[in-house]
């Protein structure tokens, strides 16, 4: 029970800290860099992962990365490799801790995606996807409370 509670105070810890930075950026214009040396390192920076982040190599690369963790991961803690005795175990949590990380990612930047694409603003897009997520969890909790599936 005190590692649930840990983790739910984690969680809204990592939440505030979230809107704060999403409030302390809510208003500012962006600027347009241009690519002959004006502006600062923080902008060239940024422009640089933008580009970085709108590639579909790396998007790809990443994927294939993940997925691959992930099964060496699953193999590592399910097969007989004399691991220590409680390494398998933790392994596996690792496992369901990454799949459960990447299908709230999915839930919130969908909501998220959709809501930009429908013409609104990034306030409107991190509350969709705060609110899909938060009923996904919601969701979780319910089945946990009914069926029991966790611990």
């Amino acid at each position: 029970m005190v590692s649930l509670t840990l983790l739910s105070t984690v969680l809204m810890g990592l939440l505030v800290i979230a809107t704060f930075v999403a409030v302390g950026r809510f208003g500012r214009t962006p600027e347009l860099v241009t690519g002959d040396g004006d502006g600062d390192r923080y902008d060239r920076v940024v422009a640089r992962l933008r580009s970085i982040a709108s590639s579909p190599t790396v998007w790809a690369i990443t994927f294939v990365v993940f997925a691959a963790g992930l099964g060496l991961l699953t193999v590592l803690a399910v097969g007989n490799f004399g691991l220590p005795e409680g390494l398998p175990g933790t392994l596996l949590n690792v496992v369901y801790g990454l799949v459960g990380l990447l299908i709230a990612g999915f839930v919130f930047f969908g909501a998220y995606a959709a809501t930009r694409e429908h013409g609104l603003g990034n306030a409107q897009g991190v509350a969709a996807g705060s609110i899909a997520l938060g009923m996904v969890l919601m969701l979780v909790i319910a089945i946990q409370l009914v069926v029991g599936f966790a611990g």
